[in-house]
This record gives structure tokens, sequence and C-alpha cells, in this order.
């Protein structure tokens, strides 16, 4: 996506501009062929009257004209060299530009935004770019994501900007919308996070996302611990709180330096260690998950069961198993 903001000039007074542009152009050839007028010579009459110089001017900054009025003297011929020849190209550049924006533009935006719009599919929907927002798409690119994997649904002009300089694809609508989550191809995303700022508006649009899409991970942020479990009762599979886990790693420093400082470093991209997810792998089905070469097993997710790694099923690997580990960064 291109980086787009909303110009101080109105389209209007844009081509108002344009316009002055180019009277003051033709008037400045204007007066050049009519002070130098006994420069040019009329092959009509033979005289040079300042409705021949008008049209000779228009004609001229049109076209290369006609050759019923041309420029005899060496004065006239230098002018028209260095001076109407750049204005005829300055003239038809405006035009073009003006043609381009007010006409052209919009249709291309428009075929182009419909081709991108289709071509969705699973991709990361991220409702709302705001401080979580902006943080979970930032951790998203560094991760490996490619940018015209994520969509950005978001109204604030600001954060829209801020979304569009990412590269990422962004939609200014209403998240809460069913249009609007159809629009953004719901049902083929990878996973739809959630975090507009106001816990009542995360709440309405992981309750409408759920209904289009029941399949679709849904990870929303509560700012207020009153709310997680009607998030969660909205569809969210996973409900995070900032505050919750701010308070949780300062809670930790106070019993455990150490223990705080790990799962800061485990949180961040650039830490020595990361957590990662992946299904099992043919090589390691029937192994324990004690057993992994390509990390620390933590947690088997065996449909709708979580097993520990100190639990018996964790003994066994069977297809179809999804794998927490904790693996080293390069």
């Amino acid at each position: 996506m291109i980086l787009t903001r909303a110009s101080p000039v109105s389209p209007w007074r844009s081509l108002g501009i344009r316009v002055l542009m180019v009277a003051s152009l033709i008037a400045i050839a204007i007066a050049g062929h009519w002070f130098g007028r006994d420069g040019l010579h009329d092959n009509l009459d033979g005289v040079i009257s300042f409705s021949d110089v008008l049209y000779f001017t228009m004609i001229t900054v049109a076209t290369v004209g006609f050759g019923d009025i041309v420029p005899v003297s060496e004065g006239q011929r230098l002018f028209a060299t260095f001076v109407v020849t750049p204005i005829r190209l300055f003239v038809w550049l405006l035009f073009v530009g003006s043609a381009y924006e007010f006409l052209i533009k919009g249709a291309w935006e428009t075929f182009r935004m419909t081709k991108i719009q289709e071509q969705l599919k699973g991709h990361i929907i991220v409702a709302g770019h705001g401080e979580s927002g902006s943080q979970a798409v930032s951790e998203l690119l560094r991760r490996g994501s490619l940018p015209q994997e994520i969509l950005v649904i978001e109204q604030n002009e600001k954060a829209r900007a801020a979304a569009v300089a990412l590269g990422v694809n962004v939609m200014d609508a209403d998240a809460t919308r069913n249009a609007t989550l159809e629009a953004a191809r719901l049902k083929t995303a990878r996973a739809l996070i959630v975090s507009t700022g106001r816990d009542d508006t995360s709440i309405l649009v992981t309750l409408t996302a759920h209904g289009l899409a029941p399949d679709v991970p849904i990870r929303t942020v509560i700012r207020h611990v009153d709310n997680e479990t009607l998030a969660r009762t909205a569809g969210a599979d996973t409900v995070i709180n900032p505050a919750s886990f701010a308070g949780l790693l300062l809670a930790g420093a106070c019993h455990g330096p150490h223990t705080a400082d790990y799962l800061a470093d485990l949180a961040a991209t650039d830490g020595r260690v990361s957590l990662n997810e992946r299904p099992v792998a043919p090589t390691e089905i029937g192994k324990s998950l004690a057993d992994l070469e390509s990390g620390l097993g933590l947690r088997i997710y065996r449909g709708e069961l979580a097993i520990g790694f100190w639990e018996d099923g964790a003994r066994t690997l069977k297809p179809g198993d999804m794998i927490v580990e904790i693996v080293p960064n390069s």
C-alpha cells in the first residue's frame, strides 16, 4: 500500500490553483507576442491585431500552430523556442496531472484495492492500530510475516497513516459491522487480533467476528479484568490484559528478579529465546515431548486437550499434535 494523507487543500481548490497557473502562463505568452508583434507575420491580411495575438498564442500553446501566423523576427523565434515551448509542455503536464488526479487515480485505486481484496487468504486481521494493535503489527513483521499478509482496520486517520507506512493493507471502516469483516475476508483469515482501545467495542467486534467465522481464532485485548469473561463468552480464543501481564511481571520481579527477566526475554523478538508453536513432525511421532531436538517442549495441544510436559500424555507424540516449545533465537 501507498502512504496517503489527506491534503489540507480541497480538490476543487487544487483544481482552481492549476487553472490559475495555466492562465498565468498563457498571459505571459500573450504579453510576449503582443509586445513583439512586429516580429509576427499574418499570411492572411498582413496585420497583427490583439485578436490575432490571442489566437496565435492559444493555438501555439495547444499545438504547434497552423502556419497562418508565423514568427519572422529573431526575437520572436527565440521567444517561441525558450518561452512558449516550455509553457506548452508545462500546460500539458498540468492537464494530464489534473486528469489523473480527478479521473484516473480514483478508478485505478478502486481497481487495485479490489484485486488486493480478492487475493486476501491466510492473512491476519488487526482491528485497531492503537498502542497495542500497532505493537502487534510491528511484532508480526519482526517475526517474519509479510506486509501483504496483514490487514489493519482503523478509522483514526493518524493511526491509519502509521499502519500504511508499514506497508500493510489498511481499511478505513468500522470493525463492528458485518459488512466490514466480510469485506476483510474474515472467513479466509488465519487469525483476528482485536485491539480497539475500548473493551465494549472490542467485545462487540469479537462477537460479530465469531458469529461470521466461528472457526477463525480471535485474540482480544481487554483493559479491565471484569470484561475478560465477557470477551471469552463473545468468542475470543485468547484474551490478553496488558495490565494483568505487567502486574505478573512486577510481582515476579519482587519474588525472583530472574523469573521476570526470563519472561521479558521470552516475550521480546530480540531475546535469547522465544516461544514457538508448530505441528508435530513425522519423524517425531512416537517420541516423547522431552526428546525434541528443536527446543524445549512445554505443552501438547491434542484437539481441545492441553497436555503439560509432566503429564503421561506427553510421553508419546501423536499425529495431529500441536507443540509449544521454547527455542533459542539465532
